[in-house]
């Protein structure tokens, strides 16, 4: 049993990869709102944690189904829904029939492997979360849901279903208004539970390198999609301001928490900058154009 869920979950991660391919050529082009950018990455992620898909012609898959990668269907009599099939190993499936005694020990010995180091891996990431609110356990309410601590040098959100915001101490005295606003547009986008959920993902396909290529980009465009969330309510001075605070802030990286200097400051103040508000035949063709990526990469080759 074990060994069919890895032989499907490396299939998931090989069509996770073509996807997340695709979406970091897409994430190339500068014209293209960051927020978008960021939703793009809920497609290969996708793929990594569902293995069946709606068949159609039109889409990538189809295009590299004429090279190497097969779909199998889900249930017979019905093509609608298929599995894809990069690795094809097996004689039949439902359950797996491997064309050779050599696969069959290679998968089951593979799975071993992967769900030890996989769920070693999750235990770890628990244990430094764990770790990370004990020892913020003591910060000091400044006002309304900001905190104080002397554990922390940069602004940061902290925890996932009672979120914080904990402040070194000497930022107490501070104009923290441009701070708050970052923090408070992390809070109301859930970015700390999408980002522990990515982390998930990449622990359960750790055997793929793209993988954290992928987690990478996606936290990266995570804080520019904050950014913009920002940079929307603002005025043109306003957003001087939010880049010059971003500039004097100490870059902090914690896995569990969405910090203000948390990325690449010289790539987020250069799209702060260069910041336009998207106007509503903009937005709704990015939105289109958005639903047309979605179909060409979720979607799986017909059977």
């Amino acid at each position: 049993m074990l060994g069919e869920v890895f032989y499907w979950l490396f299939n998931m991660s090989i069509a996770a990869s073509l996807a997340g391919i695709a979406v970091l050529l897409i994430g190339k082009m500068k014209r293209l709102p960051r927020r978008f950018v960021r939703i793009f990455w809920a497609i290969p992620f996708l793929r990594m944690w569902i293995p069946v898909g709606i068949g159609s012609r039109y889409n990538l898959m189809s295009l590299i189904s004429k090279i190497t990668t097969r779909s199998v269907v889900v249930y017979e009599g019905s093509g609608i829904l298929t599995m894809t099939n990069s690795v094809m190993a097996a004689k039949s499936y439902f359950p797996i029939t491997y064309k050779t005694n050599i696969l069959e020990n290679l998968f089951r010995v593979s799975s071993v492997i992967w769900i030890i180091i996989s769920v070693a891996i999750i235990i770890l990431l628990l244990a430094l979360q764990r770790i990370t609110e004990r020892e913020l356990r003591d910060a000091v309410l400044l006002r309304d849901n900001i905190y104080i601590s002397d554990k922390v040098t940069s602004p940061a959100v902290y925890g996932v279903f009672r979120p914080r915001i904990i402040i070194p101490v000497s930022y107490a005295d501070k104009d923290l208004t441009m701070i708050v606003a970052h923090e408070n547009a992390h809070i109301k986008g859930a970015d700390n539970f999408w980002r522990i959920l990515a982390f998930v993902t990449a622990a359960l396909h750790w055997f793929n390198p793209l993988v954290w290529i992928f987690l990478k980009s996606f936290l990266m465009e995570t804080e520019l999609a904050c950014d913009e969330r920002v940079l929307a309510r603002l005025g043109e001075s306003e957003r001087k301001d939010y880049a010059s605070v971003l500039l004097h802030c100490a870059e902090e990286r914690n896995l569990f928490a969405s910090a203000f200097g948390g990325a690449k400051v010289r790539i987020r103040i250069g799209n702060i900058l260069s910041y336009r508000k998207l106007s509503l035949i903009s937005a709704v063709a990015f939105i289109l154009l958005a639903a047309a990526i979605a179909w060409v990469l979720l979607t799986n080759a017909p059977a």
